[in-house]
């Protein structure tokens, strides 16, 4: 299948990397970020790195959305989610009936988005336990050995579809080891979940994971989180595709085994100037309790917590310009 990234950043450069090395599918990239377009137009390619080392070019083609004029089986969506609706209005004259769409974005808000531009037998979507880091413009860093990590997938419609089957197989062949569910609110809310206690928690103390979990009360806050998280999905009616303490051995396993040397991408975004995600991830997990007359204080709390973590790092800097 031909594949085109809508987000050439850490995670729309992993999968297409991957896809494009061990599938042989060729597989585009659009993006808004000059910068980046620049660099990789310049070089010839992406540099890619694993944990730091064996920095190589791979040759990749890259185009503004106004410029693209290919016809892909399968767009990919990894954006930053106050992005996408942008992008999606300047992707939309490229969208055609017989193409489908996946996405593993962080939180949530994206499927709505996707939804009014494809109709949702033609929508996927998944969950992407990998780490990675976008060093800068043209210039990414794979982390974790290669075959590490996990991701789950899941049709909108919740029906395995030929489609999904063939997505599947190359993400297998990619080294995403995926896994085919048929719950699709339980399948995407386990990442947010997920995220809402690593992502957020490294990001407000700005700290790598293997330093998080190395605190003796890491698993007691990561299952607060998960606690409140897991009530208010239920109480919504959502049932979730692994059990709460499945959920906080997930956390425990790739901050202590898979990913230790990793800062989150919210922190990487803190630390870059650019806003969080936090209101998609602890902020959707509180709205949904209030919805549902509960009250996830934890996940409020962390959502302000991040929020000064913001204004604080906007402070030093200006400090440190003085």
């Amino acid at each position: 299948m031909k594949y085109t990234m809508i987000g050439a950043g850490a995670m729309g450069y992993r999968y297409g990397v991957l896809l494009q090395e061990k599938t042989g599918a060729q597989v585009e990239y659009i993006d808004t970020w000059q910068p980046n377009i620049d660099a990789v137009r310049a070089n010839g390619g992406v540099y890619v790195s694993r944990d730091h080392a064996d920095r190589h070019l791979v040759p990749i083609d890259i185009y503004t959305p106004e410029e693209y004029e290919g016809d892909p089986d399968v767009w990919m969506v990894f954006m930053k989610q106050m992005q996408l609706e942008e992008m999606l209005k300047r992707c939309a004259h490229l969208f055609k009936d017989h193409q489908v769409v996946f996405s593993a974005m962080n939180g949530w808000g994206h499927f709505e988005k996707i939804n009014q531009y494809f109709p949702e037998d033609h929508i996927y979507g998944g969950t992407a336990l990998v780490a990675t880091v976008l060093n800068g413009p043209g210039d990414v860093d794979f982390m974790g050995k290669a075959g590490a990590g996990s991701m789950e997938m899941c049709a909108m419609t919740e029906e395995i579809t030929d489609v999904e089957k063939a997505l599947a197989a190359d993400f297998e062949k990619a080294g995403f080891n995926p896994t085919v569910t048929q719950n699709f609110h339980g399948t995407c809310l386990a990442k947010i979940i997920f995220n809402s206690v690593a992502n957020t928690i490294c990001t407000m103390y700005q700290i790598r994971m293997g330093q998080f979990i190395s605190y003796p009360g890491a698993l007691k806050m990561a299952g607060q989180l998960i606690d409140e998280a897991y009530d208010a999905c239920e109480r919504a009616g959502y049932q979730m595709t692994r059990s709460r303490q499945a959920e906080v051995k997930a956390i425990e396993i790739s901050s202590r085994e898979t990913n230790p040397l990793h800062y989150p991408s919210m922190y990487q975004d803190l630390t870059a100037g650019r806003p969080t995600e936090v209101d998609y991830i602890n902020g959707y997990i509180a709205r949904l309790g209030r919805e549902h007359d509960y009250v996830c204080r934890t996940h409020e709390f962390l959502v302000e917590g991040v929020h000064l973590a913001e204004l604080a790092f906007k402070i030093h800097q200006e400090d440190a310009r003085h």
